[in-house]
């Protein structure tokens, strides 16, 4: 009775009796029996009865909700297993609960097998006498609450031996159900609204619980959307969810989320566009689960839309990449979302409350579990077919894609190790090749060669639609009223030169292995100098390493050649002299870290050049260590200040100090070599006053990344040298005189017209001065993923145009017609000298969701390079 009492009152002690079976190898033998008994003392509970509150009168917070998910499985022996699959970055568990009937519960293992021999993944013949695999996800953006709510009204119907109906639907069909995706999110917001909520509800859209402070729980802890995170997988709640997905491959996945108090309930079919690789059957039984859950709808009279807003088109989604991965994908969207709190007051004058946003995804949830079962044998029949097909007939124009092995070996290995991630396989170039091809850098069809040791991914293999997708220089986009991105091509994602072939190739040489220490000195003890490249996150990394060892490194700004090797501008120059203090820990750090970041040195014995500079030139300069800080708060885009957060922490492993934009103006500036502004609107942030003492900070010798809406923002400002491009009002007014029907326009246009402003991520080829630092380690292009139209003048005197699209630089996505006129012979990034300052303009953002890697060098450049 003791320990039962201390479980019902500390979440700490029963949270670690409910792990006692997952963790068992960390607990000693007889707490983990008398833990595990305790928890399933009594009988199963509601999660009413559980909780102590009405489900559905207050939010739950994430340890509440693991502590009825022990309770569940601790009281459903033989078809409950809970399986932990990582942590968040604020250490919060990630777990699945497996369902089963009593038949299938003890094979469970031998149906994970069989789907992957069904999708010819593992050695063997698949059976499609088993129960189809229903996996449902709750709660990948935090303030959508009500998902984890309504996930444990589910796990108790799951578990209830007198639900009938559910436990016949368990006979031919095995439930995955992660309880909470964005365990970090769900909390900064559930913990918010239970802080501030009246006693009493209050439905007044007024009142304080219905606004959520920046930056909103959507987020998990970098502020990153993990609902465009499934193809990037860049954050570690993806990464751990996608390994646990891989090793089941479900028939169907349904993601829960909400949206806009005042919309009703979504689900599907979904709207269009659909991508041209959804399969007929996948498209059916779209229709399938939406005809399911209209029954359960139509029968309480709930109000619902299908075939609007949320289409089937970029992967990174929680019904899209499921999709592409065999699966029915499926998005439910309650309306409710972060304002809705407990109650609100519609603008149709009805309350929406919680318990009402629960009882629609509860009951969406099981509506999906019976389709899964009553329509298993079909689902199966058609896993089956989609991967047999993929193996074997391929669809698409191409059947090959190249990665040439001239890319830099650090970016080959960061793509090839994303392929094995997700179960891609590729082989290497057997030989020299002359074929036709669409080479990515020149958008061209034309003759390629494949050289010895390329990269070749075929189609040939079961996650050919996959690679399709993944690949495909430009997808096929049927309406252009679309969600998100729609370009995302590898090869431009990664900055690759690559090529997509429509024949097979033959890919049968051994792996190349590389050297991460080469060059003349690289047997000796005491080399000259370590030169290294600087041309991906793994060069940045390997400096930022160094810097922060106090190892002095310099950087060579010309081109030169040292022992028959040609080095770019950009490259590091790593010299004894200077570090003679180190001794021999200078050798080790330096091949350590080389070895750890995945950059290839080269020891050199001497310092001469045989072209170019001599590494003592006065062109190789010393990189200072810089003192970084970047804003964040109210006024600054959350995810954007995510993605740099991100970039320093994860990526970069560098210090960066955040600063809020409440204090701001308390904080001596003079403390930080670079201050980085990401996208947002600062016309709150720096009044006057406080813009001229940001310049005069610049002036003193700051360095100022401005980034997206940054940019924007001291765009036409005083001593800013951007400015915006002047519309031709002398145009306007002829084109308006001569056609002046233009201005009768359909309201039911409206949305299509507005598509002429937008750019949906479509890739664009941008033209740079790779002789300046910010393009080091650049061609002279580079692919970046455009968002918003850069309607921006080119720099006059005093600045540097680094990176301008000119006209015909179109790549990939859709663009508007209106956009596609003002993203023609504008400026993208550059730089000004301010004093003895620099202001480093990115008019794109360059660490979009992580993912874009082609780009993380213009911002490293404006780091460590620009001004030094």
């Amino acid at each position: 009775m003791m320990l039962r009492s201390l479980l019902s009152h500390s979440p700490v002690i029963a949270r670690a009796a409910g792990r006692c079976l997952a963790l068992g190898a960390l607990l000693v033998l007889p707490f983990t029996g008398s833990a595990q008994n305790a928890a399933a003392q009594g009988p199963l509970l509601t999660p009413t009865q559980f909780l102590g509150y009405k489900l559905g009168t207050q939010f739950t917070t994430h340890a509440e909700i693991l502590r009825y998910v022990d309770h569940v499985v601790a009281h459903t022996p033989g078809r409950m297993k809970l399986v932990p699959y990582g942590k968040t970055y604020e250490n919060r568990p990630l777990e699945v609960v497996q369902i089963a009937s009593a038949e299938t519960f003890g094979r469970l293992d031998d149906v994970r097998h069989n789907n992957l021999k069904l999708a010819g993944l593992e050695a063997g013949t698949g059976q499609r006498q088993q129960p189809a695999v229903c996996w449902l996800s709750y709660n990948v953006h935090g303030n959508e609450a009500v998902s984890s709510e309504a996930v444990m009204q589910v796990l108790y119907d799951l578990a209830n031996p007198q639900d009938q109906q559910m436990q016949d639907w368990l006979k031919n069909t095995v439930v995955i159900v992660d309880p909470c995706v964005n365990p970090d999110g769900r909390d900064r917001y559930t913990n918010w609204y239970n802080r501030v909520r009246n006693r009493g509800v209050n439905a007044n859209p007024d009142s304080w619980e219905h606004h959520e402070p920046w930056p909103g729980g959507r987020f998990n802890h970098y502020y990153f959307d993990l609902n465009r995170d499934w193809a990037w997988q860049t954050q570690v709640e993806s990464k751990s969810r996608i390994a646990l997905y891989n090793q089941w491959l479900p028939a169907v996945h349904a993601d829960f989320h909400e949206m806009g108090p005042n919309n009703t309930y979504y689900f599907s079919p979904a709207a269009k566009p659909y991508h041209a690789d959804i399969t007929p059957w996948q498209r059916k039984f779209q229709d399938v689960l939406g005809e399911y859950n209209k029954v359960a709808f139509d029968k309480n009279n709930w109000l619902y839309f299908t075939r609007e807003t949320y289409d089937l088109f970029a992967p990174t989604y929680g019904d899209t990449w499921p999709t592409f991965n065999g699966a029915i994908g499926m998005t439910y969207e309650q309306g409710g979302g972060g304002p809705a709190g407990v109650a609100y007051a519609r603008l149709d004058g009805d309350t929406l409350t919680l318990d009402q946003r629960i009882a629609h995804h509860h009951a969406a949830s099981r509506a999906t579990i019976q389709a899964t079962a009553e329509r298993h044998d079909d689902l199966l029949r058609e896993f089956e077919t989609y991967f047999t097909t993929a193996r074997t007939r391929p669809q698409g124009e191409y059947k090959s894609y190249v990665l040439s092995a001239g890319n830099d070996p650090g970016q080959l290995r960061a793509l090839t190790q994303y392929l094995e991630r997700n179960q891609i396989s590729y082989g290497f170039a057997d030989k020299r090749t002359r074929t036709k091809g669409y080479n990515y850098i020149s958008g061209k069809n034309e003759t390629v060669e494949i050289q010895p040791r390329d990269v070749v991914v075929s189609m040939y293999q079961p996650k050919s639609t996959l690679v399709k997708v993944l690949f495909e220089p430009r997808p096929q986009l049927e309406d252009s009223l679309t969600y998100d991105i729609t370009s995302w091509a590898l090869p431009y994602a990664f900055g690759m030169k690559a090529y997509a072939l429509p024949g097979r190739l033959s890919a049968t040489a051994p792996a190349p292995t590389t050297a991460m220490v080469r060059g003349s000195a690289a047997a000796t003890e005491r080399p000259y100098a370590y030169l290294a490249p600087w041309n991906t996150i793994q060069d940045m990394r390997f400096l930022s390493r160094l810097l922060q060892q106090k190892v002095k490194v310099r950087y060579a700004e010309k081109e030169f050649e040292s022992e028959g090797q040609k080095y770019a501008p950009g490259t590091l120059v790593i010299t004894r002299t200077g570090n003679e203090a180190m001794g021999t820990r200078f050798d080790q750090l330096v091949r350590a870290q080389a070895d750890s970041a995945g950059t290839v040195v080269t020891a050199v014995k001497s310092g001469f050049s045989t072209t170019g500079r001599d590494l003592g030139s006065g062109t190789v300069h010393f990189v200072q260590q810089p003192k970084v800080a970047v804003l964040a708060g109210p006024g600054v885009d959350a995810t954007a200040f995510g993605e740099v957060w991100h970039f320093f922490e994860q990526q970069l492993g560098y210090p960066v100090t955040v600063l809020g934009t409440d204090y701001l103006s308390r904080v001596p500036l003079q403390k930080y070599d670079v201050l980085v502004l990401p996208n947002g609107n600062y016309t709150d942030i720096y009044n006057d006053r406080s813009l001229e003492g940001l310049k005069a900070w610049v002036r003193g010798g700051g360095k100022l990344i401005a980034m997206e809406g940054a940019s924007r923002f001291l765009a036409n400002k005083k001593d800013f040298l951007l400015k915006t491009k002047v519309a031709d009002s002398v145009a306007i007014k002829k084109d308006a005189k001569a056609n002046p029907y233009k201005l009768l326009r359909r309201y039911g246009d409206s949305d299509r017209e507005e598509a002429g402003d937008v750019v949906q991520g479509s890739v664009y080829r941008v033209q740079l001065d790779n002789t300046h630092p910010l393009a080091f380690g650049y061609g002279s292009t580079y692919f970046a993923l455009v968002r918003t139209p850069l309607n921006y003048q080119f720099l006059g005197k005093g600045g540097w145009n680094v990176g301008v699209i000119k006209k015909d630089s179109y790549s990939a996505g859709f663009i508007g017609a209106k956009a596609r006129k003002e993203l023609t012979d504008t400026f993208v990034v550059g730089t000004q000298e301010m004093g003895r300052g620099q202001v480093v303009y990115l008019g794109d953002n360059p660490l979009f969701r992580a993912f874009w890697q082609g780009g993380k060098m213009l911002f490293g450049n404006a780091l460590f390079l620009v001004g030094q």
